[in-house]
């Protein structure tokens, strides 16, 4: 039996509002980001800092909630190592993503990732894969790519040369994988350890690997050059990096992850619109049917699955 069979239907809406919620927060993350490129900040320092404050958040947390450091190794290892290299990763790639293709295309991009994730979890957890999945992962795929084409280019970044189309379509590619790769490895660890230590981690070993290798790469991240540049960032955190992820889990706990899933969608739609509306970064016709073809595919994925559940 699922969870939106035995769940109160008050709670099944606060579960969807949450998710809705989340969503609507991380759409904010690609004209959050290109407010920082315009006021010259660099690409690479973006993800570091936002992690730094979202680690704040946590050591905080941690003090009233001592149990969130009681981890053991083993966790320590896959998450905080593992999960951390994704994290950086993710970090600097949709930072190029957002910057080479716009942020539309950097938000399309990333949403195939949820189809990839069904994809590799068949044989990585056993789940079950269908061919309607393998089609729908197509039109998604499909939709990326006149979602790219239809868009405009990304905002430049006074400290570091523009990326070229290609470089932005690379970031994004990046960032799906390690997207998907973060995912796959929640579903394995946030059962065993908890969402809370989970992310606790991730964010720790994310910062770790961002101190070492960008300063060896020559993108040693410096703090912000402005007060308006740290609000951004400080947004930027308090929003994508902590509340989006709290409001995520509360969605998990009142309505089937499937559900969830298609509820958080909304997160291309709203970076699209705002990138519209604030920095005038206009999709044609083909990029307008790309973006939904992306949204509308990944939905209709996890419908599909949720049904199956019922």
């Amino acid at each position: 039996m699922t969870a939106t069979a035995t769940t109160p239907r008050a709670s099944r809406l606060a579960g969807y509002l949450f998710a809705l919620a989340a969503g609507a927060i991380w759409g904010t993350t690609g004209p959050l980001s290109t407010a920082l490129y315009r006021a010259g900040e660099a690409i690479t320092g973006i993800g570091f800092w936002r992690l730094v404050i979202g680690l704040l958040g946590f050591l905080v947390y941690g003090l009233f909630r001592p149990q969130l450091f009681r981890i053991d190794r083993r966790a320590w290892v896959l998450v905080g190592l593992g999960g951390g290299a994704l994290v950086a990763l993710f970090e600097v790639a949709y930072q190029f993503g957002i910057a080479g293709t716009g942020v539309a295309g950097a938000a399309a991009l990333l949403y195939i990732a949820p189809v990839l994730v069904a994809i590799l979890a068949k044989p990585l957890l056993g789940e079950q894969l269908t061919a309607l999945r393998i089609v729908l992962a197509l039109v998604v795929m499909a939709g990326a790519a006149l979602t790219v084409q239809g868009g405009s280019r990304g905002a430049g970044a006074a400290a570091i040369p523009l990326p070229s189309l290609i470089q932005g379509v690379a970031g994004g590619l990046l960032a799906m994988l390690s997207f998907a790769g973060t995912t796959l490895l929640a579903r394995y660890a946030v059962p065993r350890y908890g969402a809370t230590q989970v992310l606790f981690l991730e964010i720790l070993g994310g910062i770790a690997v961002l101190a070492i290798v960008l300063p060896v790469t020559g993108h040693t991240p410096l703090p912000p050059h402005t007060a308006g540049a740290g609000i951004y960032v400080l947004l930027l955190s308090l929003g994508s990096v902590l509340a989006a992820n709290f409001f995520f889990f509360a969605a998990v706990k009142r309505i089937d992850a499937a559900l969830t899933s298609v509820a958080a969608t909304i997160e291309p739609v709203v970076g699209a619109l705002l990138a519209l509306l604030l920095f005038k970064q206009e999709l044609s016709l083909l990029g307008w049917l790309g973006l939904t073809m992306v949204v509308g595919g990944v939905a209709a994925s996890y419908l599909s699955e949720a049904k199956m559940e019922e």
